[in-house]
């Protein structure tokens, strides 16, 4: 186990790496530059920026300078703000993060209540009517549906306010994300749970006359859950990095919404910054899933 995670660790930490040297030299080279605007400050204003964020240094200076910092932690600060980045990105991420974890919630429980309602009843008009649906939600983009969403039931019924600041404001934004993983996940959980249902040891343990709901519950749903709990860590890391638009429509305060205001304009540190935490994100969530994946089901090795 330890020689895996160590493994796994390495992986990670190459991974990051990888991602944040491909954005960092492919931002720059992008034609362009953080202070190019419409009412841009004087040549001599510029040189001094340029100078006082090392931008008029060679390309792979810059990154080497920016590494030295991100290994002590140095995320440095808004081209725009001037804030401090971390501090930025802790206070983004918490909104994103109850955004994202409600949405995961609901996509996990729903999902696999239906898709255990469809194996149980297979070939019957409740699991037709579950697979249609869930078809379709598969089919269609987080984005597409906040859009429909937001046109539905803020413009035409004005049910929910638009861009509000109260607990409503989550309602529609959850819908967007989970409905997709949720859709998968019910899908997901009936090929598990049907495959399940199959195995010597569930007839063994009818034969045994072992209640129906035991059978279902202890044996059946437990070896169903397996595939989900695999894919729980990255649908976590969809979800959260799937925000990214559903946020910006919904003018919603979180890390999504500061990453596409970031990319507009051309605040280098800041991109770098959300890229690498949401890159170094998936990558633990990933590694939290295959642990976990191991806890539920002792007999799997990871060699």
């Amino acid at each position: 186990m330890a020689k895996y995670v160590g493994k796994r660790i390495l992986l990670a930490v190459v991974t990051v790496f990888i991602i944040c040297a491909i954005t960092f030299f492919a931002m720059n080279a992008i034609p362009g530059g953080p202070f190019d605007k419409e009412k841009a400050p004087t040549p001599e204003v510029q040189a001094v920026l340029m100078e006082r964020y090392n931008l008029d240094k060679p390309v792979g200076t810059q990154f080497i300078l920016y590494l030295k910092n991100l290994v002590h932690g140095d995320f440095g600060v808004s081209l725009k703000t001037g804030r401090d980045i971390a501090k930025t990105v802790k206070e983004s991420f918490a909104v994103s993060a109850k955004l994202g974890g409600m949405a995961a919630f609901f996509a996990v429980t729903i999902g696999v209540v239906l898709g255990s309602i469809a194996a149980l009843m297979r070939n019957k008009w409740p699991d037709r009517l579950i697979i249609f649906f869930s078809t379709l939600f598969t089919a269609l983009p987080s984005f597409v549906l906040a859009i429909l969403l937001l046109l539905v039931f803020c413009v035409q019924l004005q049910w929910i306010p638009a861009f509000s600041t109260t607990d409503k404001n989550y309602i529609l934004p959850v819908i967007s994300l989970a409905l997709y993983p949720m859709a998968y996940i019910t899908r997901l959980t009936k090929t598990s749970m049907l495959d399940a249902l199959g195995q010597d040891y569930i007839r063994t343990a009818r034969a045994k006359g072992v209640p129906q709901a035991k059978v279902i519950f202890k044996h059946g749903l437990r070896n169903a859950l397996i595939p989900v709990i695999t894919y729980v860590g990255p649908m976590l890391a969809f979800i959260l990095t799937g925000s990214l638009v559903v946020e910006n429509i919904f003018n919603f305060g979180g890390l999504g919404a500061k990453f596409v205001a970031s990319i507009t304009n051309r605040d280098y540190p800041m991109i770098m910054a959300v890229t690498i935490f949401l890159a170094t994100l998936m990558v633990v969530l990933n590694l939290i899933s295959d642990l976990i994946y191991k806890l539920v089901d002792p007999r799997i090795t990871f060699e």
